[in-house]
This record gives structure tokens, sequence and C-alpha cells, in this order.
């Protein structure tokens, strides 16, 4: 089956409305089943593929939208609720790991596709991440004022 859509850190897929959308494939390097947090003990994370961000084993140009938001905490400990549900970036790499995640995701987006990135600055400036970044975003907004919480638009526009 050919998708439309990846999503390339799916998480527990809290933002989609349609968790199971039939043009998206979700992708996660890890698996966490129900019962392991008490505020939603039915979140799941549960890919499609277990395949990490950093090495994806599509091919050059295979999605018209990638959607991304990589876990944004450093400082999890290891059995935290929250890097259960979550995920939590390695202290040491986590900018080789952005780096790395930025160019894989636009690898596999489409001439003219479309890159969505959520970025929460609970402990990492978003500026200091989009510095990791050959592409500049062509527009974004804070979700609202009390939160750190960012979408990005990036666009792969086709050269002449």
């Amino acid at each position: 089956m050919t998708y439309l859509i990846l999503d390339a850190c799916c998480g527990g897929r809290c933002f989609w409305f349609d968790k199971h959308q039939k043009n998206t494939i979700y992708i996660d390097n890890r698996v966490a089943e129900r019962g392991h947090t008490i505020q939603r003990p039915n979140h799941t994370v549960k890919p499609d593929i277990l395949m990490d961000f950093t090495i994806m084993g599509f091919k050059n140009e295979s999605f018209q939208m990638v959607v991304w938001d990589p876990p944004h905490i450093l400082t999890l400990g290891e059995r935290s609720i929250m890097r259960k549900k979550y995920g939590c970036l390695n202290a040491e790499t986590w900018q080789y790991d952005l780096k790395k995640g930025f160019e894989e995701c636009w690898r596999v987006l489409k001439e003219n596709g479309v890159l969505v990135f959520k970025w929460n600055e609970v402990e990492i400036e978003l500026k200091k991440v989009l510095g990791l970044f050959l592409k500049v975003p062509l527009f974004g907004h804070p979700t609202f004022s009390k939160s750190k919480t960012h979408w990005l638009c990036f666009m792969k526009i086709a050269q002449k």
C-alpha cells in the first residue's frame, strides 16, 4: 500500500483526530502498552512500523506530507511516566539526532510536499533546534501565550 502521509514519531498519536488515518503510516522507535500512565490509562504507543526517525527505511520522496513531533525533553528518568508517554532525547546526542531526523524527514518528502514540525521549548529553545536544520520554515505559530509549544510548516518547494 502507498501512503501519502508519514508520522515520523507517532507516540500515542495524541493530536490526530483519526488515530488510524488510512493514508498515514505511523512510525516510532518504541512501543508502550496500555496502563503505563495514570492520567491516560488507555494511552498506547503502537506504531505501524518500529523505526527510528534518524534512519528511516523509506525511499527518497515517498510522502506528500511528513508530520514530525520528536521528544522535547532531555532530563527524564528511565521510569518516568512522561518518558513512557512522550519519549526522551539523549542528552549527549540530541543535536545530532534532531539534525539527522530533519534530514531524513526532508529526504522522504516529495517535491512540493509539506513537513509539519511540532516543538515544545520546555528545555530547549526553538531557536537552537532550528539552527540545526538546513531549511527555514515558511511559517509557524505558538499554541497559545503560556504554552511553549510551536507548530511550524516547511515546504519542499521545487527548484527551477
